[in-house]
């Protein structure tokens, strides 16, 4: 059974880095699009990023192009997302989520907020942006 650990997380000043890991186990991750969604205290879920299985192919939702970027560790079987300059109102709590396409896969989708596409979930990891 597919499992997804996440970690990273902690407090950091504006304009500050952190990187977020997503460990799978169960299963490996060049066999699923992985994905990078976040949920702030009464918000609704925003999707962020996504890799598809073959490692090609990266998405971004417009508001974090240029200062998030989402790789891949096949050996460590991770996925990590690298924040920089991290504002105020990137504070939320951060999933990674994985949905199944078998080896090959070109493409990732479903970051929609209201997105069904990813079956399953980690636990989230908090991120808190405070001066």
């Amino acid at each position: 059974q597919l499992q997804l650990v996440e970690s990273g997380g902690g407090l950091v000043q504006p304009g500050g880095s952190l990187r977020l890991s997503c460990a799978l186990s169960g299963n490996t991750v060049d066999n699923y699009s992985i994905g990078w969604f976040r949920q702030a205290p009464g918000k609704g879920r925003e999707g962020l990023s996504c890799i598809s299985s073959n490692g090609a192919t990266t998405n971004y939702v417009d508001f974090i192009k240029g200062r998030f970027t989402i790789s891949r560790d096949n050996a460590k079987n991770t996925v990590y997302l690298q924040m920089h300059s991290l504002k105020f109102e990137d504070t939320a709590t951060y999933y990674c989520a994985a949905d199944y396409w078998g080896p090959g896969g070109s493409t990732c989708y479903g970051l929609e907020s209201d997105s069904e596409t990813f079956e399953t979930w980690g636990q989230g990891t908090q991120v808190t942006v405070s001066s």
